[in-house]
């Protein structure tokens, strides 16, 4: 990936204008609020009126609905979001016009730069859940930070944060190598698994990513030292490690059977007990990772403690909806067969008679190549409902679809729409079962449908 830093170093300067193409983006809309904090003339499009875009526009920032070549008028630079291409209209009027276009993650990698301290959290799950729980550290620790998050925080109300303090902190993700832009003086690697096939070859190129992203930190790495696949992805380089096993510089201990009560323990020293609101071991890792980043960053055990204590858990991530027919309904953004299963663990703790899961996959290529892993994991709950699977960004060139996990998976549901989906829970559920909603797509809906 070209890094053009340099280049757009010069147009992110006060009193320039710029343009951002899909500006209603969960990390566009805080990007258009820092540049306009710059001092920055900035202007944007999207598709459709949303919450973001009317925030934006109410704090004076103009957005065009729809895409049109007049929209980059008066431009110096563009800036757009990864789901953007070259045929977008705004795209080719600008290459056309000889107006420099630079990608959203660069954008954010210049404006880093300008921080003491710039904490990137990567991984190939538990980003945004970490990132969140962060941002509640810093906030108790009256950092008043800047904040962007791939969801919704209730504590922000909103993904974001435009802060005056020296700290920024992001979730950074690794897709198409896009945290390469950013510069780092803490990176925080959470995992290291295969996933994103439409792009990485395999899981060594997934390694290789994160290798690099380890070695744009100019203050250090804390990266899991219970994964395997990051002590490959990071062999040979100097960085501290959390983790539950004993041999990590910041580790647990004293761990209650839910995961929600143990002591952190940082360099042989005890640096903080947490007593969390949010179940699971990975949940405790994730929070283990956010203690440890607090520690290296010389935050008191005070602010941590309260922080992680006050953190009720972000958007999607195990998000308690509402009860139908004395079921509970819960929601989570899990993907990746390594989420579905840490999701299912969480839940089989909380002693509900049915566990049963409304599972929408998402991408083609992730379904194809997971296949045997979704299989294994979705033979866990005592009944499956899927719906098919969520194209995000991809055509079916594979020609796959979630009937061909249903054959695998003893008892499995089919439902070819979610409104289908919502109409067999209202049917079956029962007092003292337990249903989540499951997937990066909108799976979600079939819940909020039969809670309505």
């Amino acid at each position: 990936m070209n890094n053009r830093s340099d280049e757009l170093r010069a147009y992110l300067q006060p009193g320039r204008r710029v343009h951002l193409v899909g500006i209603g983006g969960v990390s566009m809309r805080p990007l258009g609020l820092v540049l306009q904090g710059m001092g920055m003339v900035v202007t944007g499009s999207d598709m459709s009126v949303t919450a973001s875009t009317q925030e934006l526009v109410a704090k004076g920032i103009p957005v065009y609905i729809g895409h049109q070549e007049q929209n980059i008028q008066g431009a110096e630079c563009v800036i757009r979001t990864a789901a953007v291409h070259n045929d977008n209209p705004e795209i080719a009027a600008a290459r056309s016009a000889g107006i420099p276009v630079f990608e959203r993650a660069q954008a954010w990698g210049v404006i880093m730069r300008a921080y003491k301290n710039a904490v990137c959290v990567a991984g190939t799950h538990g980003k945004t859940t970490t990132t969140s729980m962060l941002t509640h550290i810093l906030m108790a620790a009256s950092w008043d930070p800047t904040v962007m998050i791939g969801g919704y925080l209730p504590l922000l109300h909103a993904g974001h944060r435009v802060g005056q303090g020296d700290t920024i902190l992001l979730e950074s993700c690794e897709y198409c190598d896009s945290f390469l832009n950013f510069a780092p003086t803490l990176a925080v690697i959470l995992n290291v698994e295969l996933d994103h096939l439409d792009y990485f070859k395999d899981l060594a190129d997934v390694e290789k990513s994160f290798r690099e992203f380890a070695s744009l930190s100019s203050g250090g790495v804390l990266a899991n030292g219970d994964d395997p696949h990051v002590a490959e992805a990071l062999e040979g380089t100097n960085y501290v490690t959390f983790g539950f096993k004993p041999n990590n510089r910041v580790r647990g201990e004293n761990i209650c059977a839910d995961w929600r009560h143990f002591d952190v323990i940082c360099d042989g020293e005890k640096y903080c007990h947490l007593d969390l609101q949010v179940l699971g071991r990975h949940n405790a890792m994730n929070a283990l990772a956010a203690a440890g980043a607090a520690w290296l960053l010389g935050i008191s055990a005070e602010a941590t403690q309260i922080g992680l204590a006050e953190f009720f858990g972000a958007e999607r991530r195990l998000q308690y909806k509402g009860s139908f027919n004395g079921a509970d309904v819960y929601d989570d953004y899990a993907h990746h067969p390594d989420e579905l299963a840490a999701t299912i663990e969480a839940v089989r703790s909380m002693d509900y008679k049915r566990l049963i899961v409304a599972f929408q996959p998402h991408t083609y290529t992730r379904t194809k190549a997971l296949f045997d892993d979704f299989v294994r994991e979705l033979k866990k709950p005592d009944l499956v409902v899927l719906a098919e699977i969520y194209a995000a960004r991809e055509q079916n060139l594979i020609g796959i679809s979630s009937v061909d996990l249903q054959r695998e998976i003893p008892g499995a549901v089919y439902c070819r729409t979610l409104p289908e989906v919502t109409e067999f829970l209202r049917c079956t559920l029962r007092e003292g079962d337990v249903v989540l909603t499951v997937g990066a797509g909108d799976i979600f809906r079939a819940g909020e449908a039969l809670l309505k």
